[in-house]
């Protein structure tokens, strides 16, 4: 049995002593075809297209964005023009606000006016319609011929003078 141990190892030590690590043969160049063979597939029909893809991705995003700029861009200037316009807006409406009230003021006081030379016509009529009254009612009598006459007329002179307040 020994002798059969023996024999293994010294044919196991002789194989050893025949090919190493990197052994030229016929394999080295078979296993380099092989790589240099699954590149060129795996480039034509994995990387080729994974590649297109990713470049129309990255396309199609970049688009985007300068588009998403532009029209950033866009809205804030139209946010700036719809301000513009609004204030624009609002001072012509409170100019139109203060130029109604300045015509309010003055139809109220031309108003007021109207109504205050009415009043002061109306009081005049109202005097003179008194005067003529008490002009009609207090004829002037000769003192010598009715002295009772006389002193109800000095009465009615003292009446005749009321007069309205202006």
């Amino acid at each position: 049995m020994m002798h059969w141990t023996i024999l293994l190892a010294t044919e196991a030590a002789v194989e050893e002593a025949k090919g190493g690590l990197f052994d030229i043969d016929a394999t080295l160049p078979l296993m380099a075809i092989q790589f240099l063979l699954l590149v060129a597939i795996l480039n034509a029909l994995f990387y080729k297209p994974l590649g297109k893809v990713l470049d129309e991705r990255d396309s199609y995003i970049r688009t985007n964005q300068v588009e998403a700029k532009e029209r950033l861009i866009k809205a804030e200037n139209l946010a700036k023009q719809y301000e513009q316009e609004l204030a624009e807006t609002r001072r012509q409406a409170q100019a139109v606000i203060t130029a109604a009230q300045a015509d309010a003021q003055k139809i109220a006081a031309d108003k007021v006016a109207e109504a205050q030379r009415e009043a002061q016509a109306q009081r005049e009529q109202a005097q003179q319609e008194l005067d003529r009254q008490s002009r009609r009612h207090c004829k002037p009598w000769s003192s010598r011929s009715m002295p009772s006459v006389a002193k109800s007329w000095r009465s009615c002179s003292a009446e005749s003078q009321f007069r309205f307040p202006s």
